[in-house]
């Protein structure tokens, strides 16, 4: 569980360190009744993700309470995650090691060696990563950095949700975001709690959110389709059942013909490049999954860009 308070000095944490990212008024009118459609450019972040906000407040904060040693990091992920630990590491002038699934997207690959961390990719589903990289932190004492499930992660990603709220001096109703483990829903729910309403946008082949609340507890989904890289997780996290249930966050599912249609649709009318975990958000808009009220304001958070273009042009 995690709570405002703790978004908050994850906030003043991690000033300075990871980019305000702006936020952009979408087409005037294209989704009327409501009033205004906002667009959080979250893929302009360092390494084309939400993810360093929490990672670097990760390691931050386990500097802070001596747990970042000359062993590192090790981190499990299907990409994003991964270069996000990798970044902090280099920022802190630690070694960083990451497991991925063997069916990792290459760019994301070939980043992360750019950043100089040490790959290795293991199985087929992050799961398998997962397992490697704890048996890794606990034989060497390296700081373990989780995806989606620490507190720490999930505060660092709730700065978002902080930013919001400042960019729209309050005047905020919804907020529409992809989950997949849960660590950005969980953050930013936390952080915008009784002030605007977090929905959570799934695709139709992976509803972790959706089977969880619908089940009473995370439980495992299986995991496929076009966004099965980024949004891949087999259950949604126990910190983000948590916030989700106490929030009241909701869960909207779209196809994956929608999810491919609305990316094409950020990069043809608004040349925005993200990832197909990204434009889950804007499908949602786009197909109606999520019907806008009269009068609502609404800001639809895009979290990443590490994705192949060549599929755009």
């Amino acid at each position: 569980m995690i709570t405002r308070s703790q978004v908050r000095a994850a906030a003043d944490r991690i000033h300075g360190r990871i980019r305000r990212t702006p936020l952009v008024e979408a087409d005037p009118g294209a989704f009327a009744p409501a009033a205004k459609v906002w667009l959080k450019l979250e893929q302009l972040q360092h390494t084309g993700s939400f993810k360093a906000r929490g990672a670097v407040n990760r390691l931050l904060s386990g500097a802070e309470e001596g747990q970042l040693t000359e062993a590192g990091v090790v981190a499990a992920s299907g990409g994003n995650a991964g270069l996000a630990v990798a970044h902090a590491a280099a920022q802190q002038g630690v070694t960083a090691r990451v497991y991925l699934p063997g069916n990792a997207p290459a760019v994301k690959v070939a980043k992360l060696g750019k950043l100089g961390a040490h790959v290795v990719q293991v199985g087929e589903k992050y799961a398998d990563a997962y397992e490697a990289a704890t048996k890794q932190a606990a034989e060497t004492g390296a700081l373990f950095c989780h995806a989606y499930d620490q507190p720490d992660i999930c505060a660092g990603q709730g700065t978002l949700g902080e930013e919001l709220l400042e960019q729209t001096h309050g005047e905020l109703d919804t907020i529409l975001l992809a989950v997949g483990g849960g660590g950005l829903m969980a953050g930013v729910a936390a952080a915008t709690e009784a002030r605007a309403r977090v929905i959570g946008v799934e695709p139709r082949t992976i509803p972790t959110l959706g089977t969880a609340l619908a089940a009473g507890e995370p439980v495992d989904v299986e995991v496929s389709g076009v966004a099965a890289d980024s949004l891949g997780a087999t259950r949604l996290g126990d910190i983000a059942y948590a916030v989700a249930t106490r929030a009241g966050v909701n869960s909207v599912l779209v196809d994956d013909e929608d999810i491919i249609a609305a990316r094409k649709l950020l990069w043809d009318q608004h040349r925005l490049v993200v990832e197909h975990g990204t434009a889950t958000a804007w499908a949602a808009l786009l197909t109606g999954a999520y019907q806008p009220g009269e009068g609502e304001r609404i800001a639809v958070v895009l979290c990443g860009a590490n994705t192949d273009v060549t599929d755009l042009a």
